[in-house]
């Protein structure tokens, strides 16, 4: 097995269980991992997920030096969704939310990238094929879980998807710090797509010219930008704030 589909910690293990037990394959636990493992263990038996008892260095060799907590799970690869089949299930006039990651390579942003999106409602993630950080182990444990919570589109062309998703009524809005109107100042209850740059290079610009409109976010004390998941999150979060209204 890879290291990169390996799961570790409790809370992790445990959210991977209760939401997508499907792609839990083999659960391995400290054989002095004491009661604190119950809830995984019977998680685990109620989805017939097999648990096996192995010493602490086996989990050691697996996932290396890190607080394991006692247990470690087996991952398969997450499937993801076509474009096309997830837009057939659309219904445009309730003004879904969908989420493009521009080339985000970070799989720690990554990861709280898509627990910010199961948490604020957005509807589905498109990732590109080529530069963009895998959903591995590391993407869960960040995520807490939540990773494939929400259907992620996996697309060749990240334009041509932006185009399509256009042609099916929705609107497409990025952060820019060079727009004029704010986060705060635009209208944005309508069927929407929001980009997230990649870390440092910020949204392509070649992907920028696909936005219907830019926002910006007002920044002090000369700081340029922020980290690629807090844009992400406020950004999602004023979609929320103002469908709350």
């Amino acid at each position: 097995m890879s290291a990169e589909d390996l799961l570790f910690g409790r809370n992790p293990v445990e959210e991977a269980l209760k939401n997508h037990p499907e792609r839990v394959e083999k659960i391995y636990i400290r054989d002095s991992g004491g009661a604190g493992l119950k809830t995984i263990i019977d998680l685990a038996s109620a989805s017939r997920i097999p648990v096996q008892k192995v010493p602490g260095k086996k989990l050691h060799d697996m996932v290396g030096p890190v607080n394991d907590q006692g247990v470690v799970a087996q991952m398969s690869e997450i499937e993801y969704l076509e474009m096309d089949d997830w837009l057939l299930g659309v219904h445009i006039e309730t003004n879904p939310m969908v989420m493009v990651l521009d080339e985000l390579e970070d799989v720690a942003n990554f990861g709280a990238i898509l627990r910010t999106a199961a948490a604020s409602g957005v509807d589905a993630v498109i990732v590109p094929k080529h530069r963009q950080a895998p959903v591995n182990s590391t993407v869960y444990k960040t995520s807490a879980g939540t990773a494939g919570m929400i259907p992620i589109i996996r697309v060749v062309n990240i334009n041509q998807a932006l185009i399509t998703l256009k042609e099916a009524g929705f609107w497409v809005v990025g952060l820019d710090q060079n727009a004029k109107t704010t986060l705060w100042q635009q209208d944005l209850i309508m069927p929407l797509v929001v980009i997230v740059g990649s870390e440092g290079k910020g949204i392509r610009q070649h992907t920028l010219k696909q936005c219907d409109f830019t926002v910006s976010m007002p920044m002090q004390n000369n700081v340029e930008s922020l980290n690629a998941s807090v844009s992400a999150a406020l950004l999602c979060y004023e979609v929320v704030r103002q469908k709350m209204k």
